[in-house]
């Protein structure tokens, strides 16, 4: 049977080709997993949550269904993520009045305000 060809490295300049279902090299996969994990997550999952984390979240969706930021602007969309209000590093709990169910869209802006406000 054939086999797909593999696909061009999407690092930039690199020559070589990424395994299938995979978009680096080998080269560069762990690099890029390194940088997603240090840039666009800033954190180890992980390290700050658990299983305990895990429950408190299902708790709450479960109660949240819907994008709470969503809702003030009169869209249902379904809550994908539990943000934190006030960031655990900053002294924030993991206590109801400080959480808010968002979607991804909305996470991803929450936070970038949250960056830009800190000069990051």
């Amino acid at each position: 049977m054939p086999v797909k060809p593999k696909r061009p490295c999407r690092y930039p300049g690199c020559p070589g080709f990424a395994e299938e279902g995979e978009q680096y090299c080998e080269k560069h996969r762990k690099f890029m997993e390194k940088h997603y994990e240090h840039f666009a997550r800033g954190y180890s999952a992980d390290r700050r949550y658990g299983y305990k984390w895990k429950k408190i979240r299902d708790r709450y969706v479960k109660k949240h269904p819907l994008c709470e930021e969503c809702l003030r602007h009169g869209r249902y969309v379904k809550a994908e993520q539990v943000h934190h209000i006030v960031p655990l590093s900053e002294g924030g709990s993991s206590e109801e009045y400080n959480l808010m169910s968002l979607c991804r869209s909305c996470h991803e802006k929450v936070h970038q305000k949250t960056k830009s406000r800190q000069g990051r």
